[in-house]
């Protein structure tokens, strides 16, 4: 099955905070849909915003999130969060303004946390209204919870389940 593609502009900012080995940090601070089309999307394209209570802002509209049938699992997880989350995994860069730039914008929760596992900067920011509208059809759509089996217990009464060492000795059994 095709992934669903969706045009998305990250934001970043760069916050002042309290420490005195660094003066500031930088972090995602929004995710939202833009109307493009995701094949014409210019990745490299960066615009630098009117920074309002923080240091910097910087707008990377050629960005792209990709919804997958295999991750709806995710989905729904985020989905029946609290407060679902959009997930900006990024990294600074040596050269070129601004010194980081977004690498990959997913929705899935579990795709956030195997990129944490795998050691990536992966920082959640709130969902836009506009993207959970589009999720929340597409879960409805490929979501089905794994059937529940039922679980053979183990019945400490049943004949024969217990098996005591004195038992075991004098019907020929091997001791441990």
């Amino acid at each position: 099955m095709r992934a669903t593609r969706i045009p998305v502009a990250v934001e970043f900012e760069r916050v002042p905070v309290a420490s005195r080995w660094a003066d500031s940090r930088w972090q995602p601070s929004r995710v939202v849909p833009i109307d493009r089309d995701p094949d014409t999307v210019d990745e490299s394209a960066v615009e630098r915003l009117d920074a309002e209570d923080v240091l910097e802002r910087w707008r990377f509209p050629g960005q792209t999130t990709e919804m997958h049938a295999v991750e709806s699992e995710g989905y729904y997880l985020n989905l029946s969060a609290p407060d679902p989350m959009a997930f900006v995994m990024w990294r600074h860069r040596d050269d070129g303004e601004p010194p980081v730039h977004p690498v990959v914008v997913t929705l899935s929760y579990n795709e956030a946390a195997r990129m944490m596992d795998g050691g990536e900067q992966v920082d959640p920011v709130p969902l836009d209204p506009r993207l959970r509208a589009m999720l929340e059809p597409f879960v409805a759509a490929n979501y089905k919870p794994e059937p529940k089996r039922k679980h053979k217990r183990n019945d400490p009464f049943a004949e024969g389940a217990i098996v005591r060492d004195r038992d075991r000795d004098r019907d020929g059994g091997t001791s441990r």
